[in-house]
C-alpha cells in the first residue's frame, strides 16, 4: 500500500487510480465564470459518473476531511458545506453571499 504525504497527514491513495472519473477532470472541476445552468449540467453528468463508481464512499470521504474544492464521491461544493464540512473560501457560496 502506497500512501502520499501531504503536509503532514498521509493520504491513501491507492482507491484513486480505479475511480470511474479518469480523465474526465473537465466534469468535476469548474471553468472560470462558470454559469449557473451550465454548472447543473456539469455536475449531474459528473453525479452520473459518481453513480456508477465503486470508490465514491472513499472519494466524498477525501473531499470532506481535506476540504476539497470540486465535485467529489457524487457530492458537491455546496453539499459539502450543507452538511457541515466547510471550505476556507467556498466558492458557490461566497458567490451567493455577496451583494
Amino acid at each position: 500500500m502506497s500512501a502520499v504525504e501531504i503536509g503532514r497527514v498521509d493520504l491513501d491513495d491507492d482507491w484513486m487510480d480505479s475511480g470511474a472519473c479518469g480523465g474526465l477532470t473537465h466534469l468535476f472541476f469548474p471553468p472560470p465564470a462558470e454559469r449557473p445552468q451550465a454548472r447543473q449540467r456539469r455536475e449531474g453528468a459528473a453525479r452520473r459518473v459518481c453513480g456508477e463508481c465503486h470508490v465514491n464512499v472513499d472519494c466524498v470521504d477525501l473531499a470532506r476531511r481535506h476540504h476539497e474544492y470540486g465535485f467529489w464521491g457524487g457530492e458537491s461544493e455546496d453539499e459539502r458545506h450543507a452538511a457541515g464540512f466547510r471550505l476556507i473560501a467556498p466558492i458557490g457560496v461566497r458567490a451567493r453571499s455577496v451583494g
